[in-house]
């Protein structure tokens, strides 16, 4: 694996793949993505193609920063709504991950976004935060805010992800 650039200022050094699955049994959801963070693992894929990455992960929080492009933008030329939703997401998904015990995995079950300002490739980068605000044995619940440089909010959701042990993820 090689040094991939997510976009201009952030690289993942192993460049673009996933978290072994056999990993999950020796770290906690907090630990794996530091992994990530500290580049000891590769970025995951969706992060390449849509310019953002993980920067920084703590229990119950994730930030992500991403840069919108050109090649994100819609028909009418402001970037896809689909490409805020993807970066809650995976805030709000890994904001849930970093407070799973070993052998844990989770799956997003719904989510909500609300879009409050247009993003354009101009808007530049941006920083999506979530938290947990609820954790129970089989289900979580989290927040997350997506903002421009200077802190004007662009979007906001909310997610539900279900928590299940590793061994039911479908095999790949």
């Amino acid at each position: 694996m090689s040094q991939v650039e997510l976009f201009p200022g952030h690289f993942s050094p192993l460049g673009l793949g996933t978290i072994p699955h056999e990993d999950v049994h020796l770290y906690s959801g907090r630990e794996l993505l530091q992994r990530v963070v500290d580049g000891l693992y590769p970025a995951p894929p969706i992060a390449g193609l849509l310019n953002f990455n993980l920067t920084e992960v703590e229990e119950g929080r994730a930030v992500f920063r991403g840069l919108p492009g050109e090649r994100h933008l819609n028909p009418l030329g402001s970037v896809h709504g689909g490409w805020a939703a993807t970066l809650l997401d995976s805030a709000l998904g890994c904001a849930v991950h970093s407070t799973l015990a070993r052998g844990e995995a989770y799956t997003t079950a719904e989510f909500k976004v609300n879009l409050t300002r247009p993003i354009t490739p101009a808007t530049g980068e941006v920083v999506c935060e979530g938290r947990v605000i609820h954790k129970g044995r089989t289900l979580a619940v989290s927040e997350a805010t997506l903002k421009d440089g200077s802190g004007k909010l662009l979007a906001f959701g909310t997610e539900t992800c279900s928590i299940f042990p590793v061994a039911n993820l479908a095999a790949r």
